[in-house]
């Protein structure tokens, strides 16, 4: 059984590093993208913030601003190398969520974007993730919602998911079942932001507009969104 996990971890490490050398990161949001997560978590300078499957460092570039002491992991020994180019002053590991190579009780702030549905053992993931968590720690996700059409039809029905990557998703009822049975509280869930913010910049007559962190609501039903933004902490 601990082979076969291995094996499959190994899978989706080398998944990723081919991608990261064949399309370094093209395909990634910009930074831009990532201050939204930043905003909701609302540290406080000098704290300490660590993000799980950090890639080349995105979201870590975001928070530079908020003089953070910066922490990344990365499965992908291609996107750490990537990554310390971007952050050389950031504190960046090549290593396993299930696994993580930090004391109890290290980090003010957790981020996980993209890539818990990714995880083999996502239980053991977030229990790794509650124990570096500070007593008063908040945690901020992004999840792939199931019940999307996209989802439904293309990736299940046409089978069209990245079984490589280890592509995954679960409605919203399911992850926040799945957030309070590992101990979390949820603070806060909001439909991922990138879609409208990418339509404003379309008709702004700016770079990006002047409410670019404001958080907008979608037109549809929260349990529709394309993905979820969680905003948690330590129940």
């Amino acid at each position: 059984m601990e082979q076969t996990k291995q094996a499959e971890q190994e899978k989706i490490r080398d998944w990723f590093n081919k991608t990261y050398e064949s399309r370094s990161e093209q395909y990634l949001r910009p930074v831009r993208a990532y201050s939204i997560f930043i905003d909701l978590l609302d540290p406080k300078k000098g704290e300490k913030i660590l993000d799980i499957a950090c890639g080349v460092g995105r979201i870590l570039q975001a928070a530079e601003p908020k003089s953070l002491e910066l922490h990344g992991l990365d499965i992908s020994e291609v996107a750490i190398s990537k990554a310390k180019l971007n952050l050389p002053k950031a504190k960046l590991i090549a290593g396993n969520a299930e696994d993580l190579p930090y004391e109890d009780h290290s980090f003010d702030y957790i981020t996980c974007i993209g890539s818990l549905e990714r995880m083999i053992d996502l239980d053991l993931v977030l229990d790794e993730i509650k124990r570096v968590a500070q007593p008063n720690a908040k945690c901020c996700f992004m999840v792939r919602n199931s019940e999307t059409l996209q989802w439904k039809l293309i990736k299940e029905k046409l089978g069209i998911k990245n079984k490589q990557g280890h592509q995954g998703a679960k409605s919203m009822n399911q992850w926040n079942e799945i957030f309070e049975k590992k101990g979390f509280k949820i603070e806060h869930i909001v439909p991922d932001q990138w879609r409208y913010k990418r339509i404003l910049e379309l008709f702004s007559l700016s770079f990006f507009p002047k409410d670019y962190n404001k958080i907008y609501k979608s037109l549809l039903p929260l349990k529709n969104a394309y993905e979820f933004i969680y905003l948690l902490s330590k129940a």
